[in-house]
Protein backbone atom coordinates (compact mmCIF):
# COMPACT_ATOMS: atom_id res chain seq x y z
CA UNK A 1 0.00 0.00 0.00
CA UNK A 2 1.36 3.31 -0.94
CA UNK A 3 2.31 5.92 2.06
CA UNK A 4 0.88 8.78 1.99
CA UNK A 5 2.63 11.65 -0.37
CA UNK A 6 4.01 14.83 0.88
CA UNK A 7 2.15 17.26 -0.67
CA UNK A 8 5.22 19.79 -0.96
CA UNK A 9 7.24 16.96 -1.98
CA UNK A 10 5.50 14.59 -4.88
CA UNK A 11 5.99 14.58 -8.78
CA UNK A 12 3.12 12.75 -9.32
CA UNK A 13 -0.63 13.27 -9.01
CA UNK A 14 -2.38 11.68 -6.58
CA UNK A 15 -5.70 9.89 -6.97
CA UNK A 16 -7.85 8.46 -3.85
CA UNK A 17 -9.92 5.19 -5.26
CA UNK A 18 -12.52 4.99 -2.37
CA UNK A 19 -14.35 1.71 -2.87
CA UNK A 20 -15.63 -1.03 -0.37
CA UNK A 21 -14.19 -3.76 -2.95
CA UNK A 22 -10.85 -2.75 -4.57
CA UNK A 23 -10.41 -6.01 -6.48
CA UNK A 24 -13.18 -4.86 -8.81
CA UNK A 25 -10.80 -1.95 -9.66
CA UNK A 26 -7.63 -3.64 -9.99
CA UNK A 27 -7.18 -2.94 -13.95
CA UNK A 28 -8.27 1.09 -13.37
CA UNK A 29 -5.52 0.78 -10.33
CA UNK A 30 -2.68 -0.94 -12.73
CA UNK A 31 -3.61 1.82 -15.49
CA UNK A 32 -3.70 4.64 -13.25
CA UNK A 33 -0.28 3.50 -11.85
CA UNK A 34 1.33 2.76 -15.36
CA UNK A 35 0.04 6.44 -16.54
CA UNK A 36 2.48 7.64 -13.64
CA UNK A 37 -0.03 8.50 -10.89
CA UNK A 38 0.43 7.62 -7.31
CA UNK A 39 -2.70 5.41 -6.35
CA UNK A 40 -3.88 5.38 -2.52
CA UNK A 41 -7.36 3.02 -1.41
CA UNK A 42 -9.32 3.64 0.98
CA UNK A 43 -12.05 0.89 2.29
CA UNK A 44 -14.64 2.73 3.73
CA UNK A 45 -16.06 6.12 4.31
CA UNK A 46 -14.05 7.33 7.46
CA UNK A 47 -10.71 6.36 6.06
CA UNK A 48 -11.77 7.95 2.88
CA UNK A 49 -12.20 11.26 4.73
CA UNK A 50 -8.78 10.75 6.58
CA UNK A 51 -6.68 9.80 4.03
CA UNK A 52 -8.38 12.96 1.76
CA UNK A 53 -7.42 15.53 4.79
CA UNK A 54 -3.76 14.21 5.29
CA UNK A 55 -2.63 13.29 2.00
CA UNK A 56 -4.57 16.21 0.24
CA UNK A 57 -4.89 13.72 -3.54
CA UNK A 58 -5.26 15.62 -6.90
CA UNK A 59 -8.70 13.33 -7.59
CA UNK A 60 -10.87 11.56 -5.73
CA UNK A 61 -12.43 8.38 -7.30
CA UNK A 62 -15.86 7.46 -4.93
CA UNK A 63 -17.56 4.29 -5.18
CA UNK A 64 -21.56 5.91 -4.66
CA UNK A 65 -22.61 2.45 -2.70
CA UNK A 66 -20.90 1.26 -0.08
CA UNK A 67 -21.80 -0.18 3.47
CA UNK A 68 -22.23 2.30 6.19
CA UNK A 69 -21.31 5.70 4.80
CA UNK A 70 -22.15 5.37 1.55
CA UNK A 71 -20.41 7.80 -0.78
CA UNK A 72 -23.09 10.60 -0.94
CA UNK A 73 -22.13 10.57 2.58
CA UNK A 74 -18.75 11.29 1.98
CA UNK A 75 -18.70 13.72 -0.90
CA UNK A 76 -20.81 16.13 1.47
CA UNK A 77 -18.30 15.92 4.65
CA UNK A 78 -15.41 16.15 1.94
CA UNK A 79 -17.01 19.18 0.25
CA UNK A 80 -18.16 20.97 3.83
CA UNK A 81 -14.65 20.57 4.82
CA UNK A 82 -12.17 23.24 3.95
CA UNK A 83 -9.35 21.25 3.73
CA UNK A 84 -10.68 19.20 1.44
CA UNK A 85 -13.67 21.02 -0.27
CA UNK A 86 -11.25 22.00 -3.45
CA UNK A 87 -10.42 18.57 -4.60
CA UNK A 88 -12.69 16.92 -7.20
CA UNK A 89 -14.94 14.03 -6.53
CA UNK A 90 -15.37 11.76 -9.21
CA UNK A 91 -18.62 8.91 -8.87
CA UNK A 92 -18.04 5.42 -9.54
CA UNK A 93 -21.70 4.30 -10.01
CA UNK A 94 -23.43 1.29 -11.48
CA UNK A 95 -26.61 3.24 -10.68
CA UNK A 96 -27.75 5.26 -13.78
CA UNK A 97 -31.30 6.24 -12.72
CA UNK A 98 -31.87 10.07 -13.06
CA UNK A 99 -32.53 9.95 -9.02
CA UNK A 100 -28.93 8.68 -8.47
CA UNK A 101 -27.35 11.17 -11.26
CA UNK A 102 -28.77 13.98 -9.33
CA UNK A 103 -27.88 12.98 -6.05
CA UNK A 104 -23.65 12.70 -6.81
CA UNK A 105 -23.76 16.09 -8.08
CA UNK A 106 -25.95 17.40 -5.15
CA UNK A 107 -23.64 15.93 -2.70
CA UNK A 108 -20.45 17.80 -4.54
CA UNK A 109 -19.29 15.43 -7.90
CA UNK A 110 -18.24 16.82 -10.41
CA UNK A 111 -18.57 14.12 -12.84
CA UNK A 112 -19.43 10.48 -12.57
CA UNK A 113 -18.71 7.02 -14.28
CA UNK A 114 -20.36 4.27 -14.73
CA UNK A 115 -19.71 0.41 -13.92
CA UNK A 116 -17.99 -1.48 -15.43
CA UNK A 117 -15.21 1.10 -14.79
CA UNK A 118 -13.41 1.71 -18.43
CA UNK A 119 -9.84 2.90 -17.66
CA UNK A 120 -8.99 5.18 -20.80
CA UNK A 121 -12.28 6.82 -20.18
CA UNK A 122 -11.75 7.34 -16.34
CA UNK A 123 -8.09 8.86 -17.10
CA UNK A 124 -9.43 11.34 -19.63
CA UNK A 125 -11.78 12.50 -16.93
CA UNK A 126 -9.39 12.80 -14.16
CA UNK A 127 -7.05 14.46 -16.34
CA UNK A 128 -9.85 17.03 -17.32
CA UNK A 129 -10.56 17.72 -14.02
CA UNK A 130 -7.33 18.07 -12.33
CA UNK A 131 -6.32 20.78 -14.63
CA UNK A 132 -9.29 22.67 -14.27
CA UNK A 133 -8.81 22.06 -10.38
CA UNK A 134 -5.26 23.72 -10.72
CA UNK A 135 -6.05 26.29 -12.65
CA UNK A 136 -8.65 26.99 -9.91
CA UNK A 137 -5.99 26.81 -7.32
CA UNK A 138 -3.27 29.15 -9.08
CA UNK A 139 -5.81 31.57 -9.49
CA UNK A 140 -6.48 31.78 -6.04
CA UNK A 141 -2.65 31.60 -4.88
CA UNK A 142 -2.55 34.76 -7.72
CA UNK A 143 -4.95 36.18 -5.66
CA UNK A 144 -3.59 35.92 -1.99
CA UNK A 145 -0.02 36.98 -3.19
CA UNK A 146 -1.35 40.60 -4.35
CA UNK A 147 -2.88 41.04 -0.84
CA UNK A 148 -7.11 40.05 -2.51
CA UNK A 149 -8.60 38.25 0.53
CA UNK A 150 -11.15 36.67 -2.11
CA UNK A 151 -14.65 34.73 -1.16
CA UNK A 152 -17.35 33.91 -2.95
CA UNK A 153 -20.85 33.15 -1.13
CA UNK A 154 -24.31 31.93 -2.07
CA UNK A 155 -27.10 34.40 -1.95
CA UNK A 156 -29.43 31.85 -0.33
CA UNK A 157 -27.79 30.40 2.34
CA UNK A 158 -24.34 31.98 3.01
CA UNK A 159 -22.50 29.24 2.04
CA UNK A 160 -18.80 29.69 1.50
CA UNK A 161 -18.40 28.50 -2.74
CA UNK A 162 -14.71 29.00 -2.04
CA UNK A 163 -12.68 31.44 -0.78
CA UNK A 164 -8.72 31.90 -0.66
CA UNK A 165 -6.78 30.55 1.61
CA UNK A 166 -5.71 34.44 2.59
CA UNK A 167 -9.72 34.68 3.29
CA UNK A 168 -10.23 31.41 5.19
CA UNK A 169 -7.76 32.71 7.50
CA UNK A 170 -9.31 36.18 8.18
CA UNK A 171 -12.26 34.95 8.43
CA UNK A 172 -11.22 32.32 11.03
CA UNK A 173 -9.20 34.61 12.75
CA UNK A 174 -11.73 37.41 13.51
CA UNK A 175 -14.94 35.90 13.15
CA UNK A 176 -14.38 32.15 14.11
CA UNK A 177 -15.77 31.11 11.13
CA UNK A 178 -15.95 27.40 10.40
CA UNK A 179 -14.75 27.87 6.77
CA UNK A 180 -18.47 26.73 5.87
CA UNK A 181 -20.69 29.40 6.39
CA UNK A 182 -20.61 33.39 5.50
CA UNK A 183 -20.99 35.89 8.90
CA UNK A 184 -24.28 36.58 9.88
CA UNK A 185 -23.69 40.11 9.61
CA UNK A 186 -21.97 39.96 5.73
CA UNK A 187 -24.82 37.44 5.05
CA UNK A 188 -27.58 39.95 5.98
CA UNK A 189 -25.81 42.93 4.43
CA UNK A 190 -25.32 40.75 1.24
CA UNK A 191 -28.85 40.00 0.69
CA UNK A 192 -29.66 43.42 1.46
CA UNK A 193 -26.97 44.46 -1.36
CA UNK A 194 -27.87 42.22 -3.93
CA UNK A 195 -32.01 42.30 -3.20
CA UNK A 196 -31.39 46.72 -3.94
CA UNK A 197 -28.94 45.82 -7.11
CA UNK A 198 -31.83 43.33 -8.82
CA UNK A 199 -31.24 40.86 -11.47
CA UNK A 200 -27.21 41.15 -12.77
CA UNK A 201 -24.61 39.80 -14.33
CA UNK A 202 -20.86 39.78 -14.18
CA UNK A 203 -18.98 42.71 -12.39
CA UNK A 204 -20.93 45.06 -9.63
CA UNK A 205 -21.53 49.02 -10.70
CA UNK A 206 -20.30 50.92 -7.69
CA UNK A 207 -18.61 48.32 -6.32
CA UNK A 208 -20.80 48.57 -2.66
CA UNK A 209 -18.92 47.78 0.68
CA UNK A 210 -19.84 47.47 4.13
CA UNK A 211 -17.40 47.37 6.54
CA UNK A 212 -17.71 45.01 10.04
CA UNK A 213 -16.66 45.09 13.28
CA UNK A 214 -15.41 42.03 14.50
CA UNK A 215 -14.80 40.30 17.53
CA UNK A 216 -10.84 40.37 17.74
CA UNK A 217 -11.32 44.44 17.66
CA UNK A 218 -10.60 44.65 13.95
CA UNK A 219 -12.62 45.83 11.31
CA UNK A 220 -12.84 44.17 8.14
CA UNK A 221 -13.78 45.62 5.20
CA UNK A 222 -16.24 43.72 1.98
CA UNK A 223 -16.24 44.71 -1.50
CA UNK A 224 -19.58 43.11 -3.40
CA UNK A 225 -17.04 42.81 -6.86
CA UNK A 226 -18.74 40.49 -9.04
CA UNK A 227 -22.06 37.80 -10.07
CA UNK A 228 -20.11 34.92 -10.53
CA UNK A 229 -23.31 32.23 -11.22
CA UNK A 230 -26.98 32.11 -10.14
CA UNK A 231 -27.16 33.28 -6.89
CA UNK A 232 -23.37 33.11 -5.82
CA UNK A 233 -21.57 36.71 -5.52
CA UNK A 234 -17.52 37.33 -5.43
CA UNK A 235 -16.49 39.45 -2.76
CA UNK A 236 -13.17 41.23 -1.83
CA UNK A 237 -11.77 41.32 2.19
CA UNK A 238 -9.64 43.28 3.70
CA UNK A 239 -8.62 45.01 7.39
CA UNK A 240 -9.42 48.68 7.25
CA UNK A 241 -8.07 49.88 10.29
CA UNK A 242 -5.04 51.97 10.16
CA UNK A 243 -2.92 49.31 12.61
CA UNK A 244 -3.63 46.82 9.54
CA UNK A 245 -2.29 49.42 6.56
CA UNK A 246 0.96 50.19 8.75
CA UNK A 247 1.64 46.32 9.53
CA UNK A 248 1.21 45.49 5.57
CA UNK A 249 3.36 48.55 4.48
CA UNK A 250 5.98 47.17 6.88
CA UNK A 251 6.29 44.11 6.16
CA UNK A 252 5.81 44.95 2.08
CA UNK A 253 8.81 47.53 1.74
CA UNK A 254 11.15 46.36 5.16
CA UNK A 255 9.84 49.42 7.26
CA UNK A 256 10.49 50.66 10.68
CA UNK A 257 7.26 51.49 12.48
CA UNK A 258 8.29 54.84 12.52
CA UNK A 259 8.87 54.85 8.83
CA UNK A 260 5.89 53.09 8.07
CA UNK A 261 3.65 55.40 10.19
CA UNK A 262 5.60 58.42 7.80
CA UNK A 263 4.83 56.36 4.60
CA UNK A 264 1.03 55.97 5.60
CA UNK A 265 0.36 59.62 6.31
CA UNK A 266 2.12 60.80 2.93
CA UNK A 267 -0.41 58.22 1.05
CA UNK A 268 -3.00 59.93 2.95
CA UNK A 269 -1.86 63.97 1.90
CA UNK A 270 -0.81 65.22 4.78
CA UNK A 271 2.76 67.30 4.78
CA UNK A 272 5.80 66.57 6.95
CA UNK A 273 4.12 69.34 9.40
CA UNK A 274 1.33 67.52 9.80
CA UNK A 275 2.63 64.10 10.13
CA UNK A 276 5.07 65.66 13.24
CA UNK A 277 1.72 66.73 14.87
CA UNK A 278 0.05 63.43 14.33
CA UNK A 279 3.29 61.00 15.58
CA UNK A 280 4.50 63.14 18.43
CA UNK A 281 7.78 64.53 16.06
CA UNK A 282 9.60 66.69 14.27
CA UNK A 283 9.01 68.06 10.45
CA UNK A 284 13.00 67.48 10.73
CA UNK A 285 12.53 64.11 12.08
CA UNK A 286 9.84 62.74 9.74
CA UNK A 287 11.99 64.18 6.91
CA UNK A 288 14.51 61.97 8.27
CA UNK A 289 11.89 58.65 8.17
CA UNK A 290 11.05 59.15 4.45
CA UNK A 291 14.42 59.88 3.20
CA UNK A 292 15.17 55.95 4.15
CA UNK A 293 11.28 55.25 3.33
CA UNK A 294 12.15 57.11 -0.44
CA UNK A 295 15.20 54.76 -0.34
CA UNK A 296 14.07 51.40 0.33
CA UNK A 297 11.26 52.16 -2.46
CA UNK A 298 13.89 53.25 -5.02
CA UNK A 299 12.05 56.95 -5.82
CA UNK A 300 12.75 59.76 -4.99
CA UNK A 301 9.23 61.96 -4.46
CA UNK A 302 6.58 61.68 -1.83
CA UNK A 303 4.19 61.16 -4.55
CA UNK A 304 5.78 58.85 -5.96
CA UNK A 305 6.12 57.19 -2.57
CA UNK A 306 2.66 57.60 -2.07
CA UNK A 307 1.74 56.02 -5.52
CA UNK A 308 4.00 53.05 -5.07
CA UNK A 309 2.64 52.18 -1.51
CA UNK A 310 -0.84 52.64 -2.58
CA UNK A 311 -0.30 50.07 -5.28
CA UNK A 312 1.14 47.44 -3.15
CA UNK A 313 -1.33 47.74 0.21
CA UNK A 314 -5.00 47.84 -1.11
CA UNK A 315 -5.94 49.74 2.59
CA UNK A 316 -4.66 52.77 1.48
CA UNK A 317 -7.12 53.28 -1.03
CA UNK A 318 -10.14 53.98 1.50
Amino acid sequence: MNLLPDRTDRSADVVLIVDDMPDNLAVLHDALDESGYTVLVALDGETALDRAVRAQPDVILLDAVMPGMDGFEVARRLKADPATASIPVIFMTGLTETEHVVAAFAAGGCDYVTKPIRAREVIARITAHTLAAREQQQARNALDAFGHATLVVRRADGRLVWQTALARQMLETHFQSDGRRAPTPLLSWLQHETARLGAIEGLVPGSPSVTLETGTGRRLRFTLHEATGEGEWMLVLREADDAAALEALALAFGLTPREAEALYWVAKGKTNRDIGDIVGASPATVKKHLEHVYEKLGVETRNAAAAVAMAKVPQLGR
